[in-house]
């Protein structure tokens, strides 16, 4: 891939990275060799040789990772480099989007299930999977979203902190959920084994773990190259493809039973594609700049860059 030129989105500058902390091995296999696949900024995305993991060096570390997450996180000034432009006020669109997919969700869960969503944000999956009957539970580690939750469904459904935090402050015994699920959260996750392990724990033998992330071998991916839109390098610290993510989840006690690019889409504004085109480039950006008088209206979007992960205790 070509080296960054004007057109190139502009992440963080380098004196925005005193959290960062260089990353010398693949967090999935342990090898130190790596191919460099292009260079944005203070930022470097490689895949390991070894296991074809893609990720992100430098990267953001402790308090100022977790900063990350605020406010301006929800409400983003900039969303093509960093979070949602506000992500409370397209509720409609996470509550539409996650009542489509529990078309799929509903395949693997008996009536009533008890469900945990980790990274819950403000909780539109479980607001949804309640109406279904269902006993829900989430987690949530930035309190900046996760009050939406707990007013959606109350304090004792939903705990801002993390999974560990979760399991000790609500009582959450092993192998007491039905389903788990992580949308769009373990490429977010520094350390995913340790998180997923311990979901291992929490599910029932007959039970499941659902979860959503990007596919960096898909085609969008692969045509974008670096100018697709997953590229987040703040937040976005591994880029999966249907092989690493199941290596992931089978050194942590799982099996994957689908991966599948199917009810992965979203429904978004037209602001939203307004928006997501100018990382494309000026022109694009020009171009797309009249869907952004379209706020209201909004569209089912699946370019099948994201994938659905259906996983068991092995």
């Amino acid at each position: 891939m070509q080296a960054p030129n004007h057109a190139t989105p502009v992440q963080p500058a380098a004196a925005a990275l005193a959290g960062a902390a260089p990353v010398t091995h693949c967090q999935l296999c342990g090898s130190t060799e790596r191919d460099t696949r292009f260079r944005d900024g203070p930022f470097e995305i490689v895949a390991c040789r070894s296991c074809g993991l893609v990720y992100v060096t430098p990267r953001l570390q402790g308090q100022a990772l977790l900063d990350v997450y605020g406010e301006g996180y929800w409400k983003s000034d900039d969303p093509k480099q960093r979070g949602y432009a506000d992500y409370a006020r397209e509720a409609a669109l996470y509550l539409r989007t996650f009542e489509r997919r529990m078309k799929l969700v509903r395949r693997w869960l008996p009536p009533q299930a008890r469900i945990l969503d980790v990274g819950c944000a403000a909780g539109y999956f479980l607001r949804v999977a309640q109406r279904f009957g269902h006993d829900v539970h989430g987690v949530e580690l930035s309190p900046a979203i996760a009050h939406e939750a707990v007013k959606a469904l109350g304090p004792d459904r939903v705990h801002i902190g993390t999974l560990d935090d979760a399991v000790a402050a609500m009582d959450h015994k092993p192998a007491s959920f039905d389903l788990i699920t992580m949308w769009d959260v373990v490429e977010h996750v520094p350390e995913p084994q340790p998180v997923l392990r311990r979901i291992r724990e929490l599910l029932r033998p007959t039970g499941h773990l659902l979860l959503e992330t990007q596919n960096v071998a898909s085609r969008w991916a692969r045509l974008l190259g670096r100018r697709w839109h997953h590229y987040k390098h703040a937040e976005h610290l591994y880029h999966f493809t249907p092989d690493t993510i199941r290596r992931l989840l089978g050194d942590c006690g799982f099996r994957a039973l689908e991966v599948t690019p199917a009810y992965a889409g979203k429904y978004v504004s037209f602001g939203f594609l307004a928006e997501r085109a100018g990382r494309l480039g000026p022109v694009a950006g020009w171009l797309a700049r009249p869907l952004g008088l379209l706020q209201s209206r909004s569209v089912y979007v699946n370019p099948h860059d994201e994938m659905i992960v259906v996983a068991a205790p092995a």
